[in-house]
């Protein structure tokens, strides 16, 4: 191999690796226009149900309504990012201690459609 090549090598494994490092360190979601998002743009909900720390109320066919933001298993708490023990014993992210979740009649990015359901659902902040 040339210097030229080697050296183009090298740089190429640094930024593969810085790159797959930025991913694992990424948000599980972000603010747009004033609400939180999921990584596709989905909006995200809290439930009022949801009153006890480290648990989401929402099981069964609410969860087929409202799908968790579901975590890796290898996912690590970060800041205000923590997670939950679903019943189902996978985990969701939860910001500043509420779990997230998306809602199945939102359509396309921004939609808001379950904003206020039941005066139950409001849209994560």
């Amino acid at each position: 191999m040339t210097r030229i090549s080697t050296t183009l090598l090298g740089l190429l494994t640094a930024a593969a690796l810085a790159t797959s490092g930025m991913a694992f360190a990424a948000d599980p979601a972000m603010m747009k226009d004033g609400m939180m998002v999921d990584q596709k743009g989905m909006t995200l909900y809290t439930f009022d149900k949801d009153t006890t720390a480290g648990k989401s109320m929402c099981n069964g066919q609410c969860a087929e309504n409202w799908p968790p933001l579901m975590a890796p298993a290898d996912a690590k708490a970060m800041g205000k990012w923590t997670m939950v023990k679903r019943d189902d014993g996978h985990m969701q992210w939860a910001f500043d201690g509420k779990p997230l979740y998306t809602f199945k009649m939102d359509k396309k990015a921004g939609d808001m459609a379950g904003d206020g359901k039941g005066d139950v659902w409001h849209v994560a902040k």
